[in-house]
């Protein structure tokens, strides 16, 4: 089996390593990461500029391209031909967990969405780290991704045995604790995700202004069935996403419009 590992924080990103070190009993890994952090830059497709991919080596020694694209870019580059022939596709660790309408904003769940529209199956792994551990980069990298990873590699072997149906992907959240503590495995719903976003307004040394989407930390309603309340009790959340956004809901009243 031939997985690709990619992310949205770096190719250097200590999340990347533990999640490809995690992944390789199951086959070959290949790594192809963008080589700065593009963290909430959502699904991004690069058509007006070249892209670039070049080597570099892990902190284990590991080879691996690093792209200038984003992380969508990085899996559309190795399945048209970058690497050999992939199998399934690894996105994370994302140091953050990612739920609810995160979904839209995260390079880490549309690097996998990539992969399903490719139609390889595509798995995103977050890390729910609570507010106490949350800082700069330079702290998330004494974090402990270790039960993150093994967890991913427990969902890929799933994924891997079962497969997934067409046009899905799967997005994992885990619980910052140990191994241990993580009190198993719950399939949800995309939750409520709660932003306290506020405009942040200042001024350049020559008096123009410029702005920042500032605020506190994301929030979220800890529902049962959800992935905010999975990982609120303490259980890793595994949330089956679909491309097909259409609102089947709304199909029959919007017709009425008409």
């Amino acid at each position: 089996m031939h997985i690709l590992v990619t992310n949205d924080d770096g190719v250097s990103a200590p999340g990347l390593l533990a999640l490809a070190q995690a992944l390789r009993p199951l086959g070959k890994v290949s790594v192809v990461a963008p080589d700065r952090n593009w963290s909430a830059s959502g699904h991004v497709k690069t058509l007006h500029r070249p892209l670039r991919a070049k080597e570099v080596t892990l902190a284990d020694g590991t080879p691996a391209l690093a792209s200038d694209g984003a992380p969508s870019d990085c899996v559309a580059l190795a399945l048209l031909g970058l690497v050999e022939k992939v199998d399934v596709v690894v996105s994370g660790i994302n140091p953050n967990a990612n739920i609810g309408h995160d979904v839209t904003y995260s390079g880490t769940v549309t690097a996998a969405m990539e992969a399903a529209i490719w139609g390889v199956p595509g798995v995103a792994v977050s890390l729910d780290s609570p507010e106490d551990h949350q800082g700069a980069l330079d702290v998330r990298d004494n974090w402990d991704y270790g039960p993150a990873a093994r967890v991913a590699r427990e969902v890929v072997e799933r994924v891997v045995r079962f497969g997934l149906p067409k046009d899905t992907l799967l997005n994992v959240n885990v619980p910052y604790l140990k191994y241990e503590e993580i009190r198993g495995v719950q399939v949800t719903r995309q939750g409520l995700r709660v932003y306290r976003d506020a405009l942040v307004r200042r001024e350049d040394p020559q008096g123009r202004p410029y702005y920042w989407i500032g605020g506190e930390a994301p929030t979220g309603v800890p529902e049962e069935g959800t992935d905010f309340g999975a990982l609120k009790a303490g259980y890793v959340s595994v949330t089956p996403l679909h491309l097909d956004l259409t609102s089947y809901e709304a199909l029959r009243s919007l017709r009425e419009w008409w």
